[in-house]
């Protein structure tokens, strides 16, 4: 029975599990030597293919990943188990966060398609917690609250799309409202992602802390091709190129795409890298900083100013 309900799918080919997850199709084809997981079909061409069932695990199986698990520990789970898995790291998240009541009036809101209630009580909250803490510790943890909802199919995807929206008009009213700051210590900052990365709200949170900072941010939105973010950075006089990574991202892509812009950025300039996507941990590379948390954006412009007037000390 379960063989003929996997022929009535409709089946999922590699490079669609491999932009959904994030996992790229090398790893996909490793697991399966390794573990015997995932078990795709062939379609008419010899192509790999996978029913939706091993998609969902996929899904599971990167979240994971995302968190800091290893494949090892995680890929020869049963389905059931990774969601366990998942529902008690989104659980654990959620009471760590000292504003547990805020996240789940939030995720009621999102649930009920009321858009206008919505913005008008991130606004509210934005207010009452002051712009750093509602980024850092509003924000952030619901990110990842709503993310497991759709994992566990709780919130659909336009679902999430409505709450990204009402984050980010939140967040640019405020960021507008900012005054700007003067004095020789404000570094620019030119924010964007690269050609294969469509996420942009980790990248606006950072902006948002980097404004509160007296930073003068530049933003080119997402999915900048690599000679653009060059040119965009050279015309701005830029002190920091900062680029956002999700999950998404692929992991195989992120060290080359750095690599590539390293070498076409004139040496003075330097790039922060932040975001959920796992590769990032294990990155090192000269004139590039790992940003590995919004809270820690603040002690890095402090060591920025710090060695940026060492080095300019007449500059005044």
């Amino acid at each position: 029975m379960h063989e003929a309900q996997q022929q009535t799918e409709t089946p999922i080919t590699i490079a669609a599990v491999e932009r959904d997850t994030g996992l790229s199709k090398d790893t996909l084809r490793v697991w399966e030597r390794r573990y015997g997981f995932p078990r795709p079909g062939r379609d008419a061409n010899g192509e790999r293919i996978y029913p939706s069932a091993q998609m969902d695990k996929l899904r599971l199986i990167a979240r994971l990943l995302n968190a800091g698990h290893r494949p090892g520990q995680v890929v020869p789970l049963e389905a059931l188990e990774l969601q366990q898995l998942v529902q008690g790291a989104a659980l654990q998240s959620s009471r760590s966060s000292p504003f547990e009541d805020d996240l789940r009036v939030c995720l009621d809101l999102i649930k009920s398609h009321d858009l206008q209630q919505l913005r008008r009580w991130m606004g509210q909250a934005s207010l009452r917690l002051g712009l750093a803490r509602f980024v850092i510790e509003l924000v952030s943890p619901l990110n990842t609250l709503i993310g497991e909802a759709w994992m566990r199919s709780e919130i659909q995807i336009y679902e999430e799309h409505m709450y990204t929206e009402c984050v980010t008009s939140v967040l640019r009213i405020a960021i507008n409202s900012i005054p700007e700051s003067s004095g020789p210590e404000q570094p620019r900052v030119l924010l964007t992602t690269f050609s294969q990365e469509p996420h942009g709200l980790g990248l606006l949170m950072a902006e948002t802390l980097l404004t509160l900072e007296g930073c003068r941010c530049i933003s080119l939105g997402v999915q900048t091709p690599t000679s653009d973010i060059v040119m965009a950075a050279t015309v701005n006089r830029s002190d920091i190129v900062a680029l956002s990574f999700s999950a998404s991202f692929k992991t195989h892509r992120v060290f080359r795409s750095l690599q590539e812009l390293r070498e076409q950025l004139p040496p003075g300039i330097r790039i922060w890298a932040g975001g959920g996507n796992p590769a990032l941990r294990r990155l090192s590379m000269s004139g590039l900083d790992l940003v590995p948390g919004l809270e820690q954006i603040k002690p890095m412009l402090a060591q920025w100013r710090a060695e940026h007037a060492t080095q300019t000390p007449g500059s005044a």
